[in-house]
């Protein structure tokens, strides 16, 4: 992967950014995304957001090694802060945390989500608490995706404000992705469903406390939903 030939993950996650947007990219690492939305005409400009040193120092060299430095800033921050007043941010994009982590990094900085109307967001775990922060914040889907890569499957919700209402299991398995069933995300929910048919049994040799029991009811009600779509 580099910034002409992104990964096929990350290449998904490009796909949703407006043509003409600014784009901050949080979390940004080598700064691929934001090289390759430049050079491809897709945004103008952009923010490539690290709090790491390391990996801010890479997007550094990387954005001066694509000669992008006066259309690309590079900035050592914490999540939004990487935005600053002026920046004219339209859409977000944080990609390859886990869903609890992203939550987060929208929630310490809401101000910064002001100027925003669209965001890109590709948890690498748990996209269900970003579903249920959507509908807490009045943001609603606009699109999902979900692609495997290195045998490994991930979610990528895209979100524009705006109220919108979901069942328990668009929440968990998303709206769009049940209605498309595509043959990844039958992978998916199917080994999701034999991981947790796993744990049941592991939990029927362990003592019958009360949370026992509580865990148990809510893996039993998490496969019953599963399966009522995989197997529809």
């Amino acid at each position: 992967m580099n910034a002409q030939n992104l990964s096929k993950r990350l290449e998904k996650v490009a796909s949703f950014v407006p043509k003409g947007a600014i784009v901050a990219d949080i979390g940004s690492d080598h700064a691929y995304l934001p090289c390759y939305l430049v050079h491809n005409g897709i945004s103008p400009k952009a923010i490539a957001g690290e709090v790491v040193k390391g990996p801010y120092q890479s997007a550094v060299k990387k954005v001066r090694e694509e000669g992008l430095e006066h259309l690309i800033t590079v900035r050592l921050a914490d999540g939004l802060e990487a935005i600053e007043d002026g920046d004219q941010v339209d859409a977000i994009t944080i990609a390859g945390m886990g869903g609890p982590l992203i939550v987060s990094i929208l929630e310490k900085n809401p101000d910064k989500l002001n100027s925003v109307t669209r965001l890109i967001l590709q948890p690498n775990t748990h996209a269900k608490v970003i579903r249920e922060w959507a509908l807490e914040h009045q943001w609603r889907i606009l699109d999902e995706a979900i692609v495997e890569e290195d045998q490994k499957i991930y979610e990528i919700i895209v979100l524009e404000r705006g109220p919108m209402e979901l069942s328990e299991a668009e929440i968990l398995m998303g709206k769009k992705l049940i209605q498309e069933k595509s043959e990844v995300f039958l992978k998916k929910w199917t080994h999701e469903v034999k991981h947790w048919k796993q744990v049941l049994k592991s939990l029927e040799k362990a003592e019958q406390t009360p949370e026992i029991e509580e865990k148990r009811r809510q893996i039993l009600h998490q496969i019953a939903l599963v399966e009522e779509v995989i197997q529809t």
